[in-house]
C-alpha cells in the first residue's frame, strides 16, 4: 500500500478509526510533529475530536544519528530501546551528550509550536497518538509513556504504514494499536508515500491554527 501523501493517509485512517464513533464522540487526537500532523488531520475532522500535539525527539546513535536507540517526549523521562542500544554499540550513560542536545531542541519546539498554551486534559478521554510512519517506533513509544502518565480513559496509536516489529512491540503501551499496513521488509516510512515532502515548523504552526 503506497498513499499519494499524508492527506490521504489521514482520511484512510480515519476510516479505520470511525468505529470510535459509536464510543467516544470527543477523541482528543495528538499528533507527532511534524510529520503526523497532516495524518492527524483528517481523523480529528472525521472523529470531531480535538486537534492537538505531543512533542517527541529520537535519540539517535552518535555514530549513526538517524538510527533511533531511544526517545525523549515532553518532561518525561527518556525511553531507550535495548536491542538497538546493544546493536549501536552504546550504553544510556554514553549518550547523556545526545540527550542533553535532544532535550533541548525539544524544549525549543515546545515553545515554538505550543507557546505558552497548556497541554490539553487527557485524564478520562480517548487519547489517539497518531504519526505518519512507525520504522523502529522509538518515538511514538516515548510519546505513549507520557500520555499514559496523564491517565487517559483509552490510548490508542494510529499510524498509516508501520514495521512489523515496531506494530508487535508498541501493543503493550497503548489499549489499540491501528496500522494500515505494515510490509516486510519495511525499508523506511517514506518508501510508502509517493509525495513525502519534509515539513517545517511553520508548517506545523499552520495546521495548529487550523
Amino acid at each position: 500500500m503506497i498513499f499519494a501523501n499524508r492527506a490521504e493517509a489521514g482520511r484512510a485512517l480515519a476510516d479505520r478509526l470511525v468505529h470510535l464513533l459509536g464510543t467516544d464522540r470527543h477523541p482528543l487526537v495528538l499528533a507527532l510533529p511534524r510529520g503526523g500532523l497532516p495524518v492527524a488531520g483528517p481523523v480529528a475532522e472525521r472523529l470531531g475530536g480535538d486537534l492537538d500535539i505531543v512533542v517527541a525527539r529520537k535519540i539517535g546513535s552518535p555514530r549513526h544519528p538517524e538510527f533511533g536507540v531511544g526517545a525523549i517526549a515532553e518532561d518525561g523521562p527518556p525511553v531507550y530501546d535495548p536491542d538497538n542500544l546493544r546493536y549501536a554499540g552504546v550504553t544510556e550513560a554514553g549518550l547523556a551528550d545526545v540527550l542533553a542536545a535532544e532535550r533541548a531542541e525539544l524544549a525549543r519546539r515546545i515553545h515554538r509550536y505550543r507557546g505558552g498554551r497548556p497541554v490539553p486534559p487527557m485524564a478520562g478521554r480517548t487519547v489517539i497518538v497518531i504519526d505518519d510512519g512507525l520504522a523502529t517506533g522509538v518515538t511514538a513509544h516515548a510519546a505513549l509513556r507520557w500520555v499514559r502518565e496523564q491517565d487517559p480513559g483509552r490510548l490508542i496509536l494510529a499510524a498509516p504504514v508501520c514495521a512489523p516489529q515496531a506494530r508487535d512491540a508498541l501493543s503493550a503501551e497503548a489499549d489499540e494499536v491501528v496500522c494500515l499496513s505494515a510490509p516486510d521488509p519495511f525499508y523506511a516510512v517514506g518508501r510508502w508515500y509517493e509525495d513525502f515532502e519534509q515539513l517545517t515548523d511553520e508548517d506545523v504552526g499552520h495546521f495548529i491554527m487550523c
